[in-house]
């Protein structure tokens, strides 16, 4: 699984509690997690709870940020790659689903551009919010609001997953089915 989280640990403890708890929860499962490499805020605390808990991360981060976001040293594997665009199309290979934490400009761009993908049929797999504290409710509201305007159809809109709890994040991929009838845009050749 792919986790997206912040740089940053935020505002509210609850955001570092369900980052850990969700690095524990991987962990016992025995699902391998990619996230972006860095010890810093969200990233380094879900990455020390998978690891704590025996399980295996895989961090991917580019050469530019391995100072910045102070690469994790103690992972399973670290991937130092030559730009964001890599990275991000690394993670994306490297996962079968994709979840965002609490997280800033970063966390969101790559929440959106896995979303963008699912949309042009790129890959089927699922793409999850965990909405810790209510912390996506207003970017919830927007989406409809898009989806309202019809700027977003409402069978796309259907292609982001919420949760508000680590046990309603595996509940939703434990039933998620990719969606039908979705016209398929793009394939992978022609990007």
């Amino acid at each position: 699984m792919c986790v997206f989280a912040g740089s940053s640990s935020g505002a509210r403890r609850e955001f570092r509690e369900a980052a850990r708890a969700l690095g524990g929860a991987l962990a016992r499962r025995r699902i391998d997690v990619v996230f972006g490499g860095g010890q810093v805020g969200l990233m380094g605390v879900l990455a020390d709870a998978v690891l704590a808990a025996k399980g295996h991360v895989t961090g991917v981060i580019p050469e530019a940020l391995v100072a910045r976001e102070i690469a994790h040293g103690g992972l399973s594997d670290l991937r130092v790659v030559p730009s964001m665009h890599e990275r991000k199309a690394l993670m994306a290979d490297l996962a079968d689903a994709f979840v965002a934490l609490p997280g800033g400009w970063g966390t969101l761009e790559e929440f959106f551009e896995v979303l963008t993908w699912a949309q042009l049929g790129l890959h089927r797999k699922p793409c999850l919010l965990l909405n810790v504290a209510g912390y996506f409710d207003g970017l919830l509201s927007f989406l409809d609001h898009a989806i309202d305007q019809q700027f977003v159809r409402r069978e796309n809109g259907a292609l982001v997953l919420v949760a508000d709890s680590i046990d309603a994040v595996f509940d939703q991929l434990d039933r998620y089915r990719p969606p039908t009838g979705v016209e398929k845009w793009l394939d992978r050749a022609s990007t």
